[in-house]
């Protein structure tokens, strides 16, 4: 999965989404090693400061565990995980409801369309 910067939110955000993204899609499993701050501020080309918020705030959601002050693991906590693939199925979910009735596509319609695509 390849990250991309948009100007629509904050970097540090963008880079814990981007890590949820990857532990839904089994990229990144339970207790596995994230790469280090100065490895991912390379990976993604972005500031080490940056990288530094988004892992804290990824530790106090208990997204990962860091020890040591070093090494971070993703949590094998399983209430964690599920919340996190609801949440990024609600967000992806509204954006696309609101899209459907901003263009007047009935919820009977989107159901059809939906099962013709899926």
């Amino acid at each position: 999965m390849k990250f991309e910067l948009d100007n629509k939110s904050p970097i540090y955000l963008q880079i814990i989404k981007y890590i949820k993204q990857r532990m839904v899609i089994g990229e990144l499993n339970p207790g596995d090693t994230v790469p280090s701050r100065r490895e991912m501020a390379l990976e993604l080309n972005v500031n080490l400061n940056t990288v530094q918020r988004a892992y804290k705030e990824m530790g106090d959601m208990g997204i990962i565990n860091t020890f040591k002050n070093y090494q971070s693991n993703i949590t094998t906590d399983e209430n964690i995980l599920k919340n996190i693939k609801m949440e990024l199925i609600n967000e992806s979910l509204e954006v696309f409801i609101e899209n459907m009735k901003a263009i007047k596509v009935t919820k009977e319609e989107v159901i059809e369309i939906i099962s013709e695509k899926y």
